[in-house]
């Protein structure tokens, strides 16, 4: 068990800086919204994140 939280975590401390490098600042707080958002089960918040997101992905270029 320890091994998979580990692994998770790196997975996810890898991630986060990806986001950080391809969009930036905004692209951080969007995960951490949408990532509160659907630990706290709140729907609109996690709606947000993943809207703004989405948003960046699609920019061109």
């Amino acid at each position: 068990m320890p091994l998979v939280a580990i692994v998770l975590a790196a997975l996810a401390v890898g991630f986060e800086q990806v986001l950080q490098w391809r969009f930036g600042t905004m692209g951080i707080i969007a995960f951490v919204a949408l990532t509160v958002g659907i630990k706290a089960r709140n729907g609109l918040l996690s709606g947000i994140g993943a809207v703004v997101l989405v948003l960046l992905l699609a920019q061109p270029g």
